[in-house]
């Protein structure tokens, strides 16, 4: 299925620390999470092991909020978390 990755996803990827390429693999890789109005979500954690604003952070989980039109996935939003998870939050990559 074909994947529209719509410009305001990618700015706010971009301020929250994640990228086209993660935002794609989520999509295509990640587990399902819950999203309001209709709406789909999935998420999937990565290694980070990097400073962000000064702080250290061993993961990250990056969430993107889409729909399906057709045979198009259109995403939302994207939203990126720092920290650290368990294993039955989520497999870090």
């Amino acid at each position: 299925m074909e994947i529209q990755i719509d410009p305001h996803t990618l700015e706010r990827a971009e301020e929250r620390g994640a990228n086209e390429d993660e935002i794609k693999d989520v999509i295509n890789t990640g587990f399902p999470i819950p999203a309001k109005f209709g709406r789909m979500g999935k998420a999937k954690v990565y290694d980070f092991k990097q400073k962000r604003h000064g702080n250290y952070y061993e993961q990250k989980r990056v969430e993107v909020i889409y729909t399906v039109e057709r045979d198009v996935m259109i995403t939302v939003t994207v939203y990126v978390f720092y920290g650290i998870w368990e294993q039955e939050d989520a497999d870090p990559v």
